[in-house]
């Protein structure tokens, strides 16, 4: 009697703890479904991001929409790019091309015929010529003043003292003919001088300016003072040999000297200004 209320007590557990088992596996299966759910739902709505709702642009309306793409593939090549609208793009210059240099432009392309640009042996030798012969000009001049100056400060020496009533003193002979020596050597180098610049060869079609032009004006007063200058030395020393005052025109040897001298040293300085002492070293 006994036995058998404990196993039927028995009974009575076991199907209780059946039923709460199969009422617990019920429970159970959607938890899988719902956790999957949420995990797919969190990937694509992060949980910090905010909803917002877009909002339409009052010119949006009349805006065009975005063109279609094509089907077609962009193509790159040798010969340009294809993109995406099917529109051929230009081709892009090489790094190298844009770094290399280009060929400078020939004397042609700057308008100069082959007749111009050949090298005239005729004018070289012209200019070669000319630029020997105003180089000995240049020198001849700077050593014709030296006897110039000279001849100037002792010019006093050759010329009789005194004034009508009083004591004549005749220069000496050699006072004469020192002063006189001296005239005949700058008159000799003045006319060698002259005659490198006068037969110099002259470029057609140049016609001298500034310093040079001053510098040729300038000849016409002197080279007219060196040919009246001797003479009139000439008449001054013939009437002091005879025992006569300077008279006449003769007494204006010494006026024609001072203005040529002072004429030919302006045209000197006219070339060679700003004065360089050491003109033989090469600047």
């Amino acid at each position: 009697m006994l036995d058998g209320g404990v196993g039927m007590m028995r009974m009575a557990i076991g199907r209780t703890i059946g039923l709460q088992v199969i009422a617990l596996c019920w429970c159970l299966i959607p938890v899988p479904r719902l956790c999957v759910a949420q995990t797919q739902s969190a990937t694509l709505i992060p949980p910090d991001a905010q909803a917002i709702a877009p909002v339409p642009s009052p010119d949006s309306a009349d805006l065009p929409s975005a063109p279609e793409p094509s089907d077609q593939i962009a193509q790159t090549g040798g010969t340009g790019q294809t993109t995406g609208t099917g529109q051929q793009q230009p081709n892009k210059p090489n790094q190298q091309d844009q770094t290399k240099p280009g060929n400078p432009p020939s004397l042609g392309d700057l308008g100069f015929t082959p007749q111009q640009t050949q090298a005239d042996a005729q004018m070289q030798a012209m200019l070669n010529k000319r630029t020997h012969m105003l180089k000995v000009h240049q020198t001849l001049g700077l050593i014709t003043a030296i006897p110039m100056v000279v001849t100037l400060i002792t010019g006093p020496e050759a010329k009789a003292k005194g004034k009508n009533g009083q004591t004549i003193t005749e220069p000496t002979a050699a006072n004469l003919d020192f002063h006189m020596a001296l005239g005949g050597l700058t008159t000799g180098l003045y006319f060698a001088t002259a005659y490198y610049s006068i037969f110099a060869p002259k470029i057609p079609g140049v016609k001298p300016k500034g310093a040079i032009r001053l510098h040729r004006d300038l000849e016409w007063i002197h080279g007219t003072g060196m040919i009246l200058t001797p003479i009139l030395g000439i008449m001054a020393y013939k009437q002091e040999n005879a025992g006569e005052k300077v008279h006449g025109i003769a007494s204006y040897h010494g006026t024609a000297a001072y203005v040529t001298a002072a004429a030919y040293g302006t045209s000197i300085v006219a070339v060679s200004w700003p004065i360089h002492w050491k003109f033989w070293e090469k600047q």
